[in-house]
């Protein structure tokens, strides 16, 4: 069932708070903007939630028709959460309060830096050329395998490891995040084993740069 607290305010943005403003609510949110994910997947990426409080949020959210519950068809057989429509509406809202927060200090060391995270800022920020041909990439962080494809100048992204790829590369997320913004090169991170790579070199060495390509 829906939580039952309210602010009592008609204001559409206070309407919307009472939906998605609990404490962990957006971030159930922003991890599923990929894909859909089992429960044990979530607590991994949210290392900082109770499996009491997860279970709260899920149930509340799937009240209010953000997420929910579909069982995968075999031979994986389980169950999985996903945004709903009008859940999925919510991706642009968290992605600019995404780029809000950048402004905002980092928390003090550890600062945990889940997959979708970063993944979401290799979306929003690398943009190939439209000139440039389709390309597949396979990505493998914190065991989990992603399919990245690259077509008119767009970057997709889901889970799940594709047939064939051009390039690949197995990482963490700190480190891919230090590749993205430019405060380490692909050189520095493979001799350091943070990195390793697969298939066509060059054509991931341009992937990564195409955001400091448009920035310049």
């Amino acid at each position: 069932m829906p939580t039952s607290r309210t602010y009592g305010d008609a204001c559409g943005i206070a309407r919307a708070l009472d939906v998605v403003g609990e404490r962990w609510a957006l971030l159930v949110v922003r991890e599923l903007l990929l894909g859909p994910q089992r429960f044990s997947d979530l607590r991994r990426a949210l290392p900082g939630v109770s499996s009491n409080l997860l279970t709260d949020r899920l149930r509340e959210l799937e009240g209010h028709g953000v997420v929910r519950q579909r069982r995968l068809p075999p031979p994986a057989a389980s169950v999985v959460y996903d945004l709903t429509e009008d859940g999925r509406e919510l991706e642009p809202i968290v992605l600019a309060l995404g780029g809000w927060g950048l402004r905002v200090p980092l928390p003090s060391a550890p600062a945990h830096l889940s997959v979708t995270s970063v993944l979401l800022f290799l979306r929003g920020s690398l943009r190939p050329s439209p000139q440039e041909p389709p390309a597949t990439y396979r990505f493998e962080l914190a065991d989990q395998g992603w399919t990245i494809h690259t077509q008119d100048g767009r970057v997709h992204i889901e889970p799940g490891e594709p047939a064939h790829s051009h390039a690949g590369l197995r990482s963490d997320p700190a480190t891919l995040n230090a590749l993205l913004d430019g405060s380490t090169s692909l050189a520095a991170a493979r001799a350091t084993g943070a990195i390793a790579l697969t298939g066509d070199e060059a054509v991931l060495r341009r992937f990564l740069d195409s955001g400091r390509r448009r920035e310049s």
